[in-house]
């Protein structure tokens, strides 16, 4: 069942009482500066990230004074 328009009225009228409109007020800024840090927090993680590319790397491996290239394999990477 639903509560009412009066009882819900009754509720905020001791809710008053016992905090004090100072203490509610207070309260309620609080939650605003949580709700907008989380929001601005939201908003720095969604932008994606500028970082140079890699850069390449030559394999610089010998045998015997003679250059030799690897691969890698595919399957290692996943």
């Amino acid at each position: 069942m639903f509560p009412g328009w009066m009882q819900i009225a009754i509720v905020i009228i001791l809710i008053m009482l016992l905090f004090g409109r100072g203490k509610i007020s207070d309260l309620m800024g609080d939650v605003a500066k949580g709700i907008t840090s989380f929001r601005k927090g939201l908003k720095e993680g969604a932008e994606p990230e500028v970082t140079e590319a890699p850069k390449p790397v030559e394999d610089k491996r010998t045998i015997e004074g003679e250059t030799v290239k690897t691969e890698e394999k595919e399957k290692d990477k996943a």
